[in-house]
């Protein structure tokens, strides 16, 4: 599903001498979370050896959108701030009535008759779209809740965020430079979906490690 390097990404925090990210997933929704089962594996990049030149082919899959495009990653280190929904109420109040965030925004991240300073602070300065590793969550779906080891009880640290898409109508500020000028086309229909995933009704599925020990469980959560 998801292959880092710690040298692409020195943020990642790998254990021991591990350098390697990899996900893998089951292309089929299964019954405790109607979602694909993920596995989380940490190594180290020399031992692997003996590398496949082509990767196997997926005998079957549930939806097309469980099947990732082969792609590769360009890593660009952004500044997030928590969703509103994650904030203190008086830092919230005061995002609710800074008229200065309607300047930083760009025209079609808003609704045109309601653009309010929270809009703009959760669509265009706040929380980043697309797959990313860390950062903040995207609440939606439901309101924020703990994130719990199953194990030991600790607060549990956003690890991978699995996207259905790079960016949206009320994102687009988030594009990068470089895609800013790609049009749709018959052969890139949707070049917001570089990866073709799609979780659900386009939504994100996150991943979270615990920060005492990646040898506890990760929890995954669809917003």
């Amino acid at each position: 599903m998801a292959q880092i390097y710690l040298r692409d990404v020195p943020s990642l925090r790998p254990p021991d001498s591990a350098d390697l990210f990899q996900v893998l997933w089951c292309p089929f929704s299964h019954d405790k979370t109607a979602l694909p089962e993920t596995a989380v594996f940490w190594r180290t990049a020399a031992s692997v050896t003996d590398v496949l030149t082509t990767p196997p082919e997926t005998p079957v899959i549930e939806y097309h959108g469980y099947l990732p495009q082969p792609c590769l990653l360009s890593p660009e280190e952004v500044t997030e701030y928590p969703h509103s929904t994650d904030l203190e109420h008086e830092t919230l109040r005061q995002v609710q009535t800074c008229r200065t965030w309607q300047v930083a925004a760009e025209p079609d991240d808003l609704d045109e008759d309601e653009p309010t300073p929270e809009d703009v602070y959760d669509f265009s300065l706040s929380v980043s779209p697309g797959w990313k590793i860390g950062g903040w969550t995207r609440w939606g779906l439901t309101d924020p809740h703990p994130r719990l080891c199953d194990v030991c009880g600790t607060e549990m640290d956003s690890l991978l965020t699995i996207a259905s898409s790079e960016w949206g109508e009320t994102s687009k500020s988030w594009i990068p430079h470089e895609d800013r000028d790609v049009s749709a086309s018959p052969l890139n229909p949707y070049p917001e979906q570089p990866t073709k995933v799609q979780i659900a009704d386009g939504n994100n599925l996150h991943l979270y490690v615990c920060p005492t020990s990646l040898e506890h469980p990760h929890l995954t959560l669809i917003q």
